[in-house]
């Protein structure tokens, strides 16, 4: 399929730091024609930047995570109350890492109980510690300071031993043709697996990431059961994620 070679072209220019139409043609075994035409999609989507034989991926820098929560701030606190709501008794949850799923754990009910946090967030973690009633496991794997985050290797063999009833995904961009995406490699694996072993995908998501699209794909949106934003979103990329996710929730 189009899409899945072309999330794998853009895998493999993360990688390289940039490819030529040739190599990619042989590591994908598929025409030059056909990359050639996947890499004009890329460049106009604003994934790529072409290169005189080849393509090199856009250099989008991944700002931590104490800057990216003074962004929005009071939309994501609507998100995170908003999500958090969601959590029932005798639940077990995925809490993902980022800004906006830091709200949703500071947003839980304390009353909740029997409830079974996992986050690969170590500073989601720290928040979840005053819940008396949640019972909070953390994935373990690599530390990437930049998010307060773990990543493989370790982090996916502890998902794969664990159902959820909810996932909580945060993002970098939601786009009805690409799917659900992420700036950071490492984080993307780790979000795909705890898409895998979750009943239901709620993606929360602040406006400004509707409709955009990073370099490391997640999850087509057909997967989302339900997206939470705000109302700023921008209508026409709302009507298109309309049609594939079932509730789309904006506040």
């Amino acid at each position: 399929m189009q899409k899945d070679r072309q999330d794998d072209i853009l895998s493999l220019l993360g990688e390289r730091d940039g490819a030529s139409v040739g190599e990619l043609s042989k590591l994908l075994g598929v025409s030059e024609v056909t990359i050639r035409s996947d890499l004009t999609g890329l460049a106009q989507a604003g994934l790529v930047r072409r290169t005189r034989g080849g393509a090199r991926p856009l250099n989008v820098s991944e700002r931590p995570l104490e800057e990216t929560t003074k962004q929005h701030s009071a939309i994501k606190r609507r998100i995170g109350a908003a999500a958090a709501q969601r959590v029932q008794d005798g639940q077990t949850i995925f809490l993902d890492v980022g800004s906006t799923t830091t709200e949703i754990a500071r947003h839980l009910s304390p009353t909740l109980r029997g409830v079974t946090v996992v986050t690969n967030g170590l500073n989601i973690a720290l928040e979840l510690e005053r819940y008396s009633g949640l019972h909070i496991i953390v994935t373990g794997g690599s530390l990437r300071r930049l998010q307060h985050s773990l990543v493989a290797p370790y982090a996916l063999e502890l998902l794969s031993r664990i159902r959820a009833d909810l996932l909580f995904l945060g993002c970098n961009g939601v786009d009805a043709q690409h799917g659900v995406t992420n700036l950071n490699f490492g984080e993307a694996e780790v979000k795909a697996r705890m898409v895998e072993y979750a009943r239901e995908v709620v993606v929360v998501a602040d406006p400004s990431k509707i409709g955009q699209v990073t370099r490391a794909h997640i999850v087509p949106v057909s997967r989302v059961q339900v997206l939470i934003t705000g109302r700023q979103a921008d209508q026409d990329a709302m009507c298109a994620l309309s049609e594939q996710i079932p509730e789309i929730v904006t506040v």
